[in-house]
């Protein structure tokens, strides 16, 4: 018996609130489980929500339990040309909605893939020099 499906951990809210609701770590396990072995994924918890990481690059957020591409021509070339696009928070940029993806692991690996390669290397962190006393 595999895993249940993302369907089976969607966090919508019970009852009648349309409040927003942070991820559940267990989306993300999934999440997870369902890019192993696509090379140097990582995920990081930020505010509530978390960024996905590929090749030290963002190339997804997950917001509400929602997955959210960073939308590059690379990305919508694949999703084709009506990829179903929208905010992963208020005031954010629209990316790629493809929380569809999340249970078809070859067809996200590949977004994500073509993602990384098509956002430009991170920039260095600059070191913060250490302050002399006066």
């Amino acid at each position: 018996m595999g895993s249940p499906g993302w369907r089976a951990l969607d966090a919508t809210p019970h009852g009648h609130s349309n409040a927003p609701m942070a991820t559940d770590p267990r989306f993300i396990a999934h999440l997870a489980d369902q890019l192993h072995g696509l090379g140097a994924f990582s995920h990081r918890k930020m505010f509530g929500e978390y960024a996905l990481y590929l090749d030290a690059k963002v190339v997804a957020l997950v917001c509400d339990n929602q997955l959210f591409a960073k939308p590059t021509d690379a990305g919508r070339a694949l999703l084709g040309p009506d990829a179903a696009m929208g905010p992963p928070y208020p005031g954010a940029k629209p990316h790629f909605q493809v929380s569809d993806l999340i249970d078809e692991r070859e067809a996200l690996a590949r977004l994500l893939r073509v993602t990384a390669e098509a956002l430009p290397e991170p920039k260095p962190k600059k070191s913060k020099a250490p302050q002399q006393a006066a």
